[in-house]
């Protein structure tokens, strides 16, 4: 599978003669069953460990496993004829995957409990971009979460979006477990959404199966409840409705972006696509965009400074986790603001390249996204779930296997464990990155050759 030799285009609706339907018992069915009990079985084995965290070499395994499995039921899907009962398996076995995982606290990340903590601050009237955690007025809030959730030391650091989910899952659900499921909707949604998507386009099964079964997908969001599924369900809806609803995407965009700010890239082309700045619709869709934000912002506003602070702090301190690109630049500069400098230029240069070119926008998605992910001063593994929607419609066997690989990272627990220290093993981050450069430059290679090919006319 390659991002150029086969891209699904995502605006074509194919004829229904193209689409081949087979009897309930075909081959592809018959594959998604067993690649469905295979995959679940892994799930269940790893939900069976418990404390992952404790367990990393055996969950490394079968994470990687997973990944194994995942691929060979995609390529098995993709080489055998369509068959209808097929897209009910396959959203069937994700809702399986993530329900098998689900029920137990989070035990990779402790992300959950910071956003428990934020929820619950603003439930007791106090602005969480105002206060750090270690504050003693905050004392009398302190649960057993605190002691665990990262950077006690400074105010919130999540989008306003984000931070009112919170606020509201904490009056309804405010245990560990419990505040998992936003996320697990959202992730579920996302998976509907590229359902409905694929197949009304004329696409096949083997695409929705890129994100419904993708492993590191199933762990980030069903185990560990991270909040990115509620911004790629922005991105995603927004990239369903931008062509027919585009002033109205520009809306959900900006929900994506205030929930985790990757989605922010794409506003320059949602806007142009909008009619910014030439037309009258364009300009209401920007003031749409900023009256949602100030209305997310408005129950924050006092703690604009406290936010600048700690947003300075988070750059200065977390840098360079499990990174890509991101090391060698500071290598050749020299500099670590150099190379978060030359990645924001990067980013943005394209950004505005494509928003000028009117691109179109699932493509643009799919390259400012991955940009962001390889020039990012940070490479946490469930970051790499950004780029998975957009692999369903420009697959790349590349990508593919670098979203398994991110579960090398998890390595580092093993250190933290024996000796406190949390760093990044520079040798399982050349294992993660290095198979998919090669990869990566081996499909640009032959899909430039296969292009300079002569048309033989047939």
């Amino acid at each position: 599978m390659s991002a150029t030799e086969r891209p699904a285009n995502p605006n074509l609706v194919a004829p229904k003669s193209s689409r081949l339907f087979g009897p309930l018992w075909s081959s592809q069915s018959i594959i998604a069953l067993i690649a469905l009990a295979a995959l679940e079985a892994v799930f269940v084995a790893m939900a069976r460990l418990g404390d992952l965290s404790v367990h990393i070499p055996e969950f490394m395994a079968l994470a990687l496993g997973a990944g194994v499995l995942y691929f060979v039921a995609l390529y098995a899907l993709e080489h055998t004829p369509e068959n209808r009962a097929v897209l009910w398996l396959l959203l069937l076995g994700a809702l399986a995957f993530r329900l098998t995982l689900f029920p137990y606290p989070p035990s990779l990340s402790t992300d959950v409990h910071r956003y428990r903590w934020d929820g619950h601050v603003q439930n007791a009237g106090w602005n969480p971009y105002a206060v750090a955690p270690t504050d003693p007025r905050l004392a009398p809030l302190r649960d057993p979460g605190w002691a665990v959730m990262p950077a006690p030391e400074i105010p919130t650091m999540y989008p306003p979006l984000s931070e009112l989910v919170f606020r509201a899952t904490w009056r309804v659900l405010p245990g560990p477990v419990g505040f998992k499921l936003p996320f697990l909707l959202a992730d579920l949604a996302v998976a509907a959404m590229l359902a409905g998507w694929i197949r009304s386009t004329g696409g096949r099964n083997y695409q929705i199966a890129i994100y419904a079964w993708n492993p590191l997908v199933v762990v980030e969001f069903a185990s560990s409840g991270h909040n990115d599924a509620l911004a790629i369900a922005g991105v995603v809806a927004t990239l369903l409705i931008i062509r027919r609803l585009p002033a109205m995407s520009t809306l959900t965009l900006t929900a994506g972006a205030l929930s985790k700010a990757f989605p922010a890239v794409l506003l320059p082309l949602a806007l142009v696509r909008a009619g910014w700045p030439g037309k009258w619709r364009g300009w209401l869709a920007a003031a749409g965009c900023a009256a949602l934000a100030a209305v997310c912002i408005w129950p924050f506003r006092h703690a604009g400074h406290e936010f600048l602070g700690m947003l300075k702090y988070y750059q200065l301190i977390w840098r360079n986790y499990n990174s890509s690109i991101y090391p060698v630049v500071v290598w050749a500069t020299g500099s670590h603001e150099l190379a978060a400098g030359i990645g924001e230029g990067v980013v943005l240069g394209l950004a505005l390249w494509l928003a000028v070119r009117r691109a179109d926008p699932t493509r643009a998605a799919f390259l400012l996204i991955g940009t962001v992910l390889l020039f990012a001063p940070n490479g946490y593994s469930w970051y790499f779930t950004w780029i998975v929607p957009l692999l369903c419609f420009y697959p790349s066997a590349a990508w593919l296997l670098l979203t398994v690989l991110q579960f090398l990272s998890y390595k580092i627990f093993i250190n933290y464990r024996a000796v406190g220290d949390w760093h990044f093993d520079p040798f399982f981050q050349w294992l993660t990155y290095a198979p998919f450069y090669v990869l990566l430059g081996w499909e640009i290679l032959r899909d430039r050759r296969k292009m300079s090919l002569p048309d033989d006319g047939l």
